[in-house]
C-alpha cells in the first residue's frame, strides 16, 4: 500500500515562498503521476499541479501557472512543489497524491492520498 506524508507547510507572508514535499513509503512512486491538490475551508479540493512517472511531462492549474514549480526524484520517492509568490488565496490545505491512470487533474484518477499540510499566506 502506497502511503504518502506531506510536509512543508506553514505561515507565510504574501509574496513569500514555500517548498512542499511528499514522501511515500510502502512502494515505489515510479509508476504513479503524481498530483499537488488543495483545499481551502467550505471549498472543494481543487487541482494544482501534476507530474507524469517520468517527470517529462508536468500540468498547471491557471492560478498556478508563472508561481509554482512541481518537481520529483523517483529515487527518493518524493516530490516537491515549490510556491513562489504565495498569494493570501493560496492559503489551503496542500495535498499530495498518486494515480496509476496517468497525469490528469480529476480528483477522482488518484488512488492514494496523503494527510495534507497546512499553508496559510498572511495579507
Amino acid at each position: 500500500q502506497l502511503q504518502l506524508v506531506e510536509s512543508g507547510g506553514g505561515l507565510v507572508q504574501a509574496g513569500g515562498s514555500r517548498r512542499l514535499s511528499c514522501v511515500a513509503s510502502g512502494h515505489t512512486i515510479n509508476n504513479y503521476a503524481l498530483g499537488w491538490f488543495r483545499q481551502a475551508p467550505g471549498k472543494e479540493r481543487d487541482f494544482v499541479a501534476g507530474i507524469s512517472w517520468s517527470g517529462g511531462r508536468t500540468y498547471y492549474a491557471d492560478s498556478a501557472k508563472g508561481r509554482f514549480t512541481i518537481s520529483r526524484d523517483n529515487a527518493k520517492n518524493m516530490v516537491n512543489l515549490q510556491m513562489n509568490g504565495l498569494k493570501p488565496e493560496d492559503t489551503a490545505v496542500y495535498y499530495c497524491a498518486a494515480s496509476p491512470r496517468g497525469l490528469g487533474p480529476d480528483v477522482y484518477w488518484y488512488d492514494y492520498w496523503g494527510q495534507g499540510t497546512q499553508v496559510t499566506v498572511s495579507s
